[in-house]
């Protein structure tokens, strides 16, 4: 499985088995998506458009389960960290570079579980 960040606002999320059509179309909020990231285990998968919005996915459901955090600022690009925990942010707002950092927050039902 891999994702693609078009300027129509859309991620699209491909199976490598079958190019013909894609498994899923995400959408943004307002700009191309400029950035995508998959946590080293596949869980979750998040995305950012170039201003304002990051989406955080639930692969294993199916893309269905969304946390949307909205930022203020230009949005240059994110990442995982290789244990998962965290969620790095990189954004400029005018001209100061910003690094956010989100730890996932685990709960005691396995299903709630979900970055914050």
């Amino acid at each position: 499985m891999f994702a693609t960040g078009n300027t129509d606002r859309t991620c699209r999320i491909w199976d490598v088995r079958n190019l013909l059509q894609p498994v899923a179309a995400l959408e943004g909020n307002a700009t191309a998506i400029s950035s995508i990231s998959f946590t080293s285990d596949g869980r979750f998968m998040a995305m950012c458009e170039d201003v304002d919005f990051v989406h955080v996915y639930d692969v294993q459901d199916a893309f269905r389960r969304e946390q949307e955090i909205d930022l203020f600022g230009h949005v240059s690009g994110l990442s995982f960290s290789p244990d998962t925990e965290y969620l790095f942010i990189s954004v400029s707002i005018d001209t100061v570079p910003t690094l956010l950092s989100y730890q996932r927050r685990h709960r005691i039902y396995h299903y709630l579980d979900s970055m914050n």
